[in-house]
């Protein structure tokens, strides 16, 4: 016997603001999400290219851990050099498991004072669990189910965030602290997920639509939808939980070795000690163990090449299998990220994707697909 539940969709304080914008709204996450406005997804991510896009966020999970410990009981969970965090700055990382894989990604923040991580929002309950579960007796574990999380990116996002901005913004990509946005105390970080230059704002939730009305009537910023979220970030080469990252992926194989410091490597100070070590440092140190990896790729045509796809050698063998795929309005064609046999990894090397029987050629190439506008210094 079947029952038949359903979900109740959960809403982000923005909720009446989407639909009052004219929002297109969407199940996503659990939440009930914009995936675009009347502008229409082309001209939202082209807009945020060239000017500045405002996204809610706000179904992403906040968490605080609090503690002398925090930094060091946060290392036994993740491949990342979390003690070498300056306050003030912030680091990407992921969870992994005992098999290697990925749990999920998060940014840790140090505030100077405590530890700020932001995960992804279907991650966010056993992410926490997870906390709690393996380090809740070293720290503090608070969730900020009270807090709100806004993005605000593109070339635009500073000259937009001044103009709300009572002090000094954060002035380099990763760097963040506390900043009176439209006179309410809010957190900070000079990042984003598109990449673009440009903010992430955690916000109290009462006051998160004050705030994006005050953004929204700055020049040139416009509301970006999960649609055009999606364009930005896979022309950006970013990973998406779920899709291009999860529990069977390592972050070899995902070529998020630069996420992994030395310190943290065999040979380094604090090498290991985090959940599938064995495993992902095996790869790190033997190249020929990693069996396949993350690469992108462009198709001769402009045939759409959509997740799921297969994708073959010459001689029709399954060699990998695309994980996100859509058009890029900036690079004005299809872009595609995928796993491909560690043979065929090498830039330039040719593949074809199967599209309803037929083998299309795709070529190997370098990302990101647009340039990243990270403001470094």
């Amino acid at each position: 016997m079947s029952e038949s539940v359903s979900e109740t969709l959960l809403r982000t304080p923005l909720y009446d603001l989407h639909v009052s914008l004219g929002a297109r709204m969407v199940p996503f996450a659990g939440y009930d999400m914009p995936v675009q406005y009347p502008l229409g997804v082309l001209k939202e991510h082209l807009h945020t290219r060239a000017h500045a896009g405002l996204f809610d966020v706000s179904h992403m999970g906040q968490v605080e851990l609090h503690g002398a410990d925090a930094a060091k009981a946060l290392e036994t969970l993740v491949p990342v050099d979390v003690l070498g965090i300056a306050p003030g700055k912030q680091r990407y990382a992921l969870f992994t498991n005992e098999a290697g894989g990925i749990l999920d990604d998060l940014m840790i923040f140090n505030t100077g004072s405590y530890l700020h991580l932001v995960v992804n929002a279907a991650c966010k309950a056993q992410d926490i669990a997870h906390l709690q579960q393996h380090i809740g007796n070293r720290c503090e574990i608070r969730v900020r189910d009270d807090l709100a999380l806004l993005a605000l990116q593109g070339p635009g996002a500073e000259a937009a965030l001044k103009g709300i901005a009572d002090g000094d913004v954060p002035q380099t990509f990763m760097a963040g602290g506390r900043v009176a946005l439209a006179g309410i105390d809010c957190l900070v970080t000079r990042s984003g997920y598109t990449g673009e230059d440009g903010f992430e704002i955690s916000v109290p939730a009462a006051q998160c639509e004050a705030l994006a009305n005050a953004l929204l009537a700055q020049p040139n910023v416009q509301p970006i939808g999960l649609g055009a979220r999606d364009s930005l970030r896979l022309e950006a080469g970013l990973c998406l939980y779920g899709h291009d990252l999860d529990t069977t992926t390592t972050p070899v194989e995902a070529s998020l070795t630069w996420a992994m410091q030395k310190v943290r490597r065999t040979g380094g100070e604090r090498a290991g000690g985090f959940p599938g070590a064995g495993v992902i440092l095996g790869q790190l140190d033997n190249p020929a163990a990693v069996k396949r990896k993350r690469v992108g790729l462009r198709p001769e045509g402009r045939a759409p090449i959509r997740e799921g796809v297969e994708l073959t050698d010459g001689a029709g063998n399954k060699i990998g299998v695309v994980t996100s795929g859509g058009f890029g309005p900036t690079v004005n064609g299809p872009v595609i990220m995928a796993y491909v046999d560690a043979a065929h990894a090498a830039v330039g090397s040719k593949v074809n994707a199967v599209l309803r029987g037929t083998p299309t050629p795709v070529t190997v190439v370098g990302m990101p697909f647009a340039p990243h506008g990270y403001k470094r210094a």
